[in-house]
């Protein structure tokens, strides 16, 4: 039976502009591979709302799960969460819950829950609310869509929150191989091996070391036996 599947939709200028490095994709589709969902794509959309409904729109319907990142903070730009009860059909407003959470939060630090920061309880009407332990304002989640923020900290404590939701899969293995050979030279015996192991994934990623060429060959299978066999196979193949 195939895993499930997970797209991821990064949002926001500041990536698009090189402002900002996008690290949550980085960690999103490790904590994915953990728990056997396969990460199928990754979109980066900037603060455009029509950009980021057609996106929603397109990614949700092809995969069991999506992910958004960025967006749902206190500011002007801050539109995912209208860009999502747009794309889902739903209506938004500020939620009772998600006040509460706010108001309890700013109250005992002493800070004023203004309009700005009353932005971040505007949750589309039939959304769960994504658990935030780092500062509290909520993601949520519309149907399959799992929307979070764009602070890595945060972005990290809402997967570890949702991921006790998600049904996965059998996890994928891997194994590498640093082969101090030319991409070259390697090409012909690295595609007889993959040839003869169709049903494992073979990846060669170069890389040059103080005057030295090489690549490192990474494979992955979810069947264990079937990883060793290939692997067994790759060192026969360049022995060290």
């Amino acid at each position: 039976m195939p895993n499930p599947t997970a797209a991821m939709l990064v949002i926001g200028d500041e990536i698009l502009s090189g402002r900002t490095r996008d690290a949550n994709t980085f960690h999103l589709a490790g904590v994915l591979t953990e728990h056997g969902i396969d990460l199928k794509e990754v979109r980066v959309v900037s603060d455009d709302a029509a950009a980021i409904v057609a996106a929603l729109r397109a990614l949700a319907s092809t995969v069991d799960y999506l992910f958004t990142s960025g967006g749902i903070g206190p500011t002007h730009d801050d539109i995912t969460a209208d860009c999502v009860a747009d794309a889902f059909g739903q209506s938004i407003d500020v939620r009772a819950d998600a006040r509460k959470l706010l108001a309890d939060y700013y109250e005992k630090s002493g800070k004023e829950l203004n309009a700005a920061r009353l932005r971040m309880a505007r949750i589309p009407e039939k959304a769960i609310l994504i658990d935030n332990p780092v500062s509290i304002a909520p993601g949520f989640i519309v149907e399959n869509c799992y929307v979070m923020a764009g602070v890595p900290s945060v972005f990290q404590a809402m997967v570890q929150s949702v991921v006790p939701l998600l049904t996965g899969g059998a996890p994928m293995l891997s194994k590498s191989l640093r082969v101090e050979r030319g991409e070259g030279d390697i090409a012909g015996p690295l595609s007889e091996l993959v040839a003869a192991y169709g049903d494992v994934s073979f990846g060669s990623y170069p890389f040059q070391d103080n005057g030295i060429y090489g690549a490192n060959i990474v494979i992955r299978s979810q069947d264990s036996a079937r990883l060793e066999q290939a692997f067994t196979a790759l060192s026969e193949k360049f022995p060290e």
